[in-house]
């Protein structure tokens, strides 16, 4: 791979990790609008499925829109090198995401989510000992550095794994292409 290619590759990557770490951020902000509206819980189920059902669904189109325009970039790019461009998006998207669910949890929305924790906690007290009631308490102090290491680990997965079926046809296979250039 040559030096221009691997520069369109970071840069498609740079803007395409962007775009999709938005878009699963600001699904995440508004599921969290929608769950401090106190709406009834079928409502709230259904409109978090949808919710979800539109984020990925957009993640996956944007993957693939942003390979095939990487595939049409560089025309010497063939499917593995479709796969890792897939992969730095997976990467830096999730990179995006996790950023801002650590700043939503250790920051934007900090007393919510320890509201939220308070009333498990105190749902939960009649059923622990002292041991667990301490445990969960540090689990609190480090859910910030929990969430974003496993939203990273999870995001990169899912989009590896994403950018893995997506490559396979991009570019696309046509097997007389290859025939006909033998010739």
């Amino acid at each position: 791979m040559d030096s221009n290619t691997k520069k369109v590759l970071w840069d498609l990557a740079g803007k395409a990790g962007l775009i999709l770490g938005l878009i699963s951020t600001a699904s995440m902000a508004i599921g969290q609008m929608i769950a401090i509206l106190e709406t009834p819980v079928l409502l709230n189920t259904l409109i978090g499925t949808v919710l979800w059902a539109a984020e990925t669904g957009g993640c996956i189109y944007f993957m693939y829109m942003f390979m095939k325009k990487f595939a049409a970039t560089c025309p010497e790019a063939d499917n593995r090198m479709t796969f890792k461009m897939g992969t730095a998006t997976a990467f830096l998207s999730a990179l995006v995401y996790s950023t801002a669910s650590f700043a939503n949890l250790a920051f934007i929305s900090a007393d919510y989510y320890s509201t939220q924790y308070q009333i498990l906690m105190e749902q939960m007290a009649p059923m622990m000992d002292s041991n667990t009631a301490a445990t969960m308490e540090k689990i609190l102090s480090d859910m910030p550095q929990i969430s974003f290491v496993s939203n990273l680990i999870y995001c990169f997965i899912f989009g590896t794994v994403v950018s893995a079926v997506l490559s396979r046809n991009i570019p696309d296979r046509n097997p007389f292409n290859r025939h006909t250039t033998e010739q």
